[in-house]
């Protein structure tokens, strides 16, 4: 049994659609279509005409049964069917690309653009390191990062708006993995001149002063999980935009807040701190290099996820 719908014929048989049936080129239009949420860019991105990732898309619906797209603004929006599908299908692709002559990655020769977010204050401490690192090995590739996320970041990995993100966030959804770069040490830092606190403190002390935070309304703030129970959240008397913008007030005030080690120690000298240990048992905070599971199979993504994961490039 045959069906005839929007210029493809889909052989049948128990109700199965088979596979030597398939355009296998519609896949790449769906590729394309998840990733710009527009059928316009989606088609200047293929080199197509935009009635003909129409009819793709048309024909797209049909193998899979289902919608797959939805009008949303001057856009579209996937489906959840569609979500599920993106990550196989795009390792499919890259399989496939993977094995076509010349689509290897050559890091000596290639001019690749890699995407990364950073998340503050880590983007302080790898940055400059990571493109450099990267540089020597990789002389012609270029990196674009970014220091600020926002709550869009899962949807950027998703699509590979962003390729990577590094930070203190564990993405916990099964489609992202991460994996642990290294540890941070965080401490208490207060003014030298603090009238109440010497070299170590207690809970109770830490909690009687008042905090200078990372906004907790900013998406993956560094200071939000010491901030998650109410009691701790009456102690915060200012929430500012980065971690050195509440240095700066935690010297001129008498105001405490906490940071990674590495970090205070960077501005200890010049702004007047000092740096207090913290009075909690487990004083470290870990590292996350994290991806989206349909980046796999793409060897360039391979071979900068190994430069990323020697913890000891970046330390």
């Amino acid at each position: 049994m045959s069906e005839y719908n929007s210029g493809t014929v889909l052989e049948k048989e128990n109700g199965d659609i088979h596979l030597r049936s398939v355009d296998l080129n519609l896949l790449t239009v769906f590729d394309a279509v998840m990733q710009m949420q527009n059928i316009t860019r989606a088609a200047n991105s293929l080199g197509m005409s935009q009635p003909a990732v129409s009819n793709a898309v048309a024909r797209l619906k049909i193998m899979f049964n289902d919608e797959l797209f939805v009008r949303f603004g001057r856009g579209i929006q996937p489906t959840m069917r569609a979500r599920q599908l993106f990550g196989p299908v795009r390792q499919a692709l890259q399989l496939v690309q993977n094995e076509l002559p010349g689509a290897g990655f050559d890091a000596l020769s290639s001019e690749r653009t890699f995407t990364f977010s950073i998340c503050s204050p880590l983007d302080i401490r790898l940055t400059a390191k990571i493109i450099n690192n990267v540089k020597n090995m990789a002389p012609y590739v270029r990196l674009q990062t970014k220091s600020y996320l926002n709550d869009n970041i899962e949807h950027q990995l998703r699509y590979q708006e962003t390729e990577f993100v590094i930070g203190y966030t564990c993405f916990e959804q099964l489609e992202f993995r991460n994996v642990a770069l290294f540890e941070d040490e965080l401490s208490l830092v207060a003014a030298q001149s603090h009238p109440r606190l010497g070299d170590r403190v207690t809970q109770e002390q830490m909690l009687a002063e008042q905090h200078a935070v990372i906004s907790l309304e900013r998406f993956c703030s560094f200071s939000k999980p010491y901030y998650i129970e109410e009691v701790t959240q009456r102690s915060i008397m200012q929430q500012c935009t980065d971690l050195f913008s509440v240095l700066n007030i935690v010297a001129m005030t008498e105001m405490v807040a906490i940071t990674p080690r590495w970090f205070a120690e960077q501005h200890v000298q010049a702004l007047q701190l000092k740096i207090i240990p913290l009075p909690w048992d487990e004083k470290n905070i870990t590292c996350y290099l994290s991806w989206h599971e349909s980046a796999e199979r793409d060897k360039g993504h391979q071979w900068m996820k190994s430069v990323l994961s020697q913890s000891e490039l970046l330390r």
